[in-house]
């Protein structure tokens, strides 16, 4: 009744929504990169949208299934192949224990998320799940999965009449992400408390260039490597509170946005803030992608989180009712 690692990939993690209410302690949020996929992961399994879930970058893991399992996988593609058969994005998948699931190459985004009927049976650590790979805490062993870890299912079943002698059966229904991000192209913030320390030229260059992502970055920040900017003046700072999503400035010009893996405070200049909406959009890019920034007001910011919100949650009853419809034995 578990999720076997046959050979580990590039950074595999169990990861949930985040941990909250400990920034004071210094404690990061930590959580998964692109919290959407997350959530559209869970709902195609019914699960709760706070479950924990598996997230991997490419090269990805080969993993086997030790129990009859339902499972789907959300984000990036990494062309995931069970039993032999392709299998989709955003659709649910039955397979049979001892069936293998592989990824061969990466067709897009960065980071694919998996997500198991029933979810992960671990011990959460203040209030999560999520793996902290600085504090050596949570998730699995507080680490990156490792060859010969066995990770344990809380939901045991058996899909052999379903199946019918498969090793796999992909599910005939899928979620299209149609409107889950705004059709712009550019990657909307709201300007930071240190905004107005930029130049002229500089808050201009911010909208207008195109900002490519350092080979440096990772979970805690995305290093970029464009034009540098510059500020009306040095400028001396205590550590101030920071956020998944800040764009810190940083003392050679370039600068940098914190994601989920972030510290608390910094004492960098904080020139802007990615809007909630569209971080999981960044966080989907790779080393050497460029993005373009877009300055927008709290309103549209407010109005593109309850937007994405109600649509979640939207394709969260859908597929409810899509289990509903199956038979017994899927539905438990």
């Amino acid at each position: 009744m578990s999720l076997f690692v046959v050979k580990p990939g590039l950074l595999d993690t169990i990861q949930d929504r985040g941990r909250f209410g400990y920034a004071h302690l210094g404690i990061p949020t930590s959580g998964a990169m692109d919290p959407t996929a997350l959530q559209l992961a869970n709902a195609l399994v019914a699960n709760a949208p706070t479950e924990a879930v598996l997230e991997m970058h490419f090269p990805a893991p080969a993993l086997r299934f030790e129990t009859d399992t339902v499972f789907a996988l959300a984000g990036a593609d990494f062309d995931a192949r069970a039993a032999g058969t392709p299998l989709p994005l955003n659709t649910p998948v039955i397979v049979r224990a001892g069936t293998d699931l592989v990824f061969q190459r990466p067709k897009s985004g960065a980071r694919c998320y998996l997500a198991v009927r029933g979810g992960f049976a671990l011990e959460p650590w203040l209030g999560s799940c999520s793996t902290d790979l600085a504090a050596r805490a949570g998730g699995w062993q507080g680490r990156a999965l490792q060859a010969g870890d066995r990770l344990p299912l809380r939901q045991a079943a058996d899909y052999s009449a379903f199946l019918s002698g498969e090793g796999c059966r992909v599910m005939p229904w899928y979620i299209r992400l149609y409107r889950l991000h705004a059709e712009s192209s550019g990657i909307r913030f709201l300007p930071g408390p240190e905004y107005g320390g930029l130049t002229e030229k500089s808050r201009q260059l911010l909208e207008t260039a195109h900002w490519p992502i350092a080979p440096q970055s990772d979970r805690m920040g995305y290093r970029t490597s464009g034009p540098a900017l510059e500020l009306n003046e040095p400028l001396e700072m205590v550590s101030a509170a920071v956020t998944p999503g800040t764009l810190q400035l940083l003392p050679d010009g370039h600068f940098v946005v914190l994601m989920a893996g972030c510290q608390t405070t910094g004492g960098y200049p904080r020139i802007g803030h990615i809007i909630g909406a569209d971080l999981p959009k960044l966080a989907q890019l790779r080393a050497g992608d460029r993005f373009r920034l877009e300055k927008v007001a709290m309103k549209t910011a407010v109005s593109a989180t309850d937007h994405q919100a109600a649509w979640l949650q939207r394709v969260a009853y859908g597929a409810a009712l899509k289990w509903k419809g199956q038979p017994s034995g899927l539905t438990k």
